[in-house]
């Protein structure tokens, strides 16, 4: 497997596994808990370098996966605006 498909599969990874992380910092918000959004900030901005590394083809595939991540952070953010 080239390393450009492991790469691409490593940040699919990461995606998923940031929603992982939304989903229990959405959880945490609706029972009242203090979040720390700079850890999310830094994840984030991890997650974006790694698909800007990406070539064009592999990171148009990731757009759905990334656009489920961006409803998320929706979700999380009218969570704490209600909070």
């Amino acid at each position: 497997m080239p390393s450009s498909d492991r790469h691409a599969r490593a940040v699919h990874a990461a995606i998923e596994g940031f929603g992982g992380t939304l989903a229990v910092a959405r959880a945490l918000a609706a029972g009242g808990r203090h979040i720390d959004l700079s850890g999310l900030d830094r994840e984030a901005a991890a997650l974006c370098a790694a698909v800007m590394a990406l070539e064009q083809e592999a990171a148009r595939a990731l757009r759905p996966a990334l656009e489920a991540l961006l409803r998320q952070l929706d979700g999380l953010n009218t969570e704490l605006a209600q909070g």
